[in-house]
């Protein structure tokens, strides 16, 4: 299909120091999009600090994002599931930067897994990280980001718009993180803070595909493409650059799909009954976990 809507890049957009002087705070910065999410904002003048769990990840990432855009970035090691690690991750950018203006919530997990299946544990893992992080974060930075009268973009899913087999999981976390983000704008609106909700549809090139994607040995994916082509890391920057900006100063307490379009045509991410009648069937459709 031909692409009809190229990506672009934010920088060609927005003045690249719409951010001078301002701090973003990252859960899950240090790969996939929440990565890319923080190199936009970093090139447009923000420094920031990155969560995660993965240390040595995380200090690679940061070190290959401050030489692509000259602004610092701070690896943190924490994990979003335990808030006192959260709290102190917090401390260490505080101390390092002094102020948190933009916070991203993007550390998530996922895996494909039906409710007949799927263990008590990894249902409450990802609702531990997925939702309790989302809050964890919400919690610890809240004081800082209201100082600033700040701005938090969470990064959520289209799964829950419908119901999607084996990811009951995922649906329920981020139904509960669009939640969150509403009445964190209602209630925070008043002191000068807003919140809004990114919901990526499939994105190229991430794991998130690669995990998510059904292994049809005919290579046929289920992908939809009213705009012509897969999504891609830099359109969810984009609409963070965006609503971080003050072109959305009038912006919370909504939800930017970014898909395309694709999700008016979604269909099962695996064959559907086959996959919720017979599960055995599926496993050579699916990414082992993790």
């Amino acid at each position: 299909m031909s692409q009809f809507h190229p990506v672009v890049d934010s920088t060609t957009v927005f003045r690249r120091d719409i951010f001078k002087n301002k701090v973003l705070f990252c859960t899950g910065g240090g790969s996939g999009i929440c990565r890319v999410m923080t190199e936009a904002v970093l090139r447009h003048g923000a420094n920031a600090a990155i969560v995660g769990r993965n240390e040595e990840r995380l200090k690679r990432a940061a070190q290959e994002l401050s030489a692509a855009t000259g602004n610092a970035c701070l690896p943190v090691k924490a994990d979003v599931r335990d808030p006192i690690q959260v709290q102190d991750a917090v401390k260490i950018t505080i101390k390092r930067y002094g102020r948190i203006d933009f916070v991203i919530n993007g550390a998530a997990g996922n895996f494909l897994a039906p409710i007949s299946g799927l263990s008590e544990n990894g249902f409450r893992t990802v609702i531990e990280i997925d939702a309790l992080g989302t809050y964890h974060t919400i919690k610890a930075t809240l004081p800082y980001v209201r100082a600033s009268k700040g701005s938090y973009v969470h990064v959520s899913a289209t799964l829950h718009y419908r119901g999607t087999p084996y990811q009951v999981h995922v649906s329920a976390a981020k139904a509960a993180v669009d939640a969150t983000s509403a009445v964190l704008a209602v209630e925070e609106g008043p002191h000068g803070i807003r919140s809004n909700v990114i919901a990526p549809g499939l994105i190229a090139g991430t794991e998130g595909e690669e995990r998510l994607s059904s292994k049809d040995p005919t290579g046929q994916k289920n992908w939809y493409l009213p705009t012509g082509r897969k999504g891609d890391s830099r359109d969810v920057a984009n609409a963070a650059v965006f609503l971080f900006s003050d072109a959305a100063s009038y912006i919370s307490g909504q939800v930017l799909v970014v898909d395309g379009a694709s999700e008016h045509l979604r269909g099962p991410m695996l064959p559907y009954p086959e996959s919720v009648l017979d599960p055995e069937s599926t496993k050579g459709l699916i990414k082992a976990r993790m």
